[in-house]
């Protein structure tokens, strides 16, 4: 993973990779946090994809986890249980907040954001102000396209969302996703029913991630 430098605009440093084992990049999420919480670092942005893995936040119930003995690792963000794999878009800011609790705010932030990014492509997603995350409600019920999750610490975040690409779905059959049985998972790819590539989506994803994060970090 290469650590970009910060944007002479913003005090915002980017991390891309490709695919990185979810623990190795929960231990540079620790890393990057605590040097960040001590001012040693600017807030960052990681940007990356996981091997498939299953992931439970602290409101997870047993019901919504797999069925079929598959691991799963427990974490200490908020949200319940999800999936991330080959195909996901995942993002990690690790941002100190201008507002030093205004979670909400800077949660809603990202929602607009991966919105927009959506509507780049032509997909009609919104806000659920009910649940978190990205959403599509139209006639064929309502799904989610992207996930939030997030953990609040010494006025620094960390964790963050992820944003259905191209994945193979099936992973989320075999859990309750985010704890919400009443509704479907769909990715950018059945939406478009048409072949979409990680690599088209994180330029955009980049841009409207970093402008929201200029709105809510210090």
């Amino acid at each position: 993973m290469t650590l970009l430098a910060a944007r002479p605009e913003s005090p915002i440093a980017f991390a891309r990779s490709g695919i990185v084992d979810y623990e190795k990049a929960l231990q540079i999420q620790r890393t990057l946090h605590s040097e960040i919480a001590a001012g040693l670092r600017p807030n960052t942005l990681m940007l990356l994809e996981h091997p498939s893995v299953f992931t439970a936040g602290r409101r997870t119930l047993d019901h919504e986890r797999p069925t079929d003995g598959t691991p799963v690792i427990d974490v200490d963000r908020g949200g319940k249980i999800t999936w991330h794999g080959p195909g996901q878009i995942v993002g990690y800011p690790i941002v100190r907040l201008a507002k030093r609790h205004d979670v909400v705010g800077f949660v809603r932030e990202i929602e607009i954001a991966l919105i927009a990014v959506c509507n780049e492509f032509g997909i009609d997603a919104q806000r659920y102000c009910e649940r978190s995350g990205v959403w599509l409600r139209d006639e064929k019920g309502d799904r989610k396209i992207a996930a939030i999750g997030i953990r609040f610490a010494k006025g620094v975040t960390m964790h963050g969302f992820a944003l259905n690409v191209n994945p193979d779905l099936s992973w989320f059959d075999r859990i309750v996703p985010c704890g919400i049985a009443d509704a479907g998972v769909t990715s950018m790819a059945t939406e478009l029913n048409r072949e979409i590539t990680v690599g088209e989506v994180v330029p955009i994803v980049e841009r409207y991630i970093y402008e929201a994060l200029k709105r809510v970090s210090a």
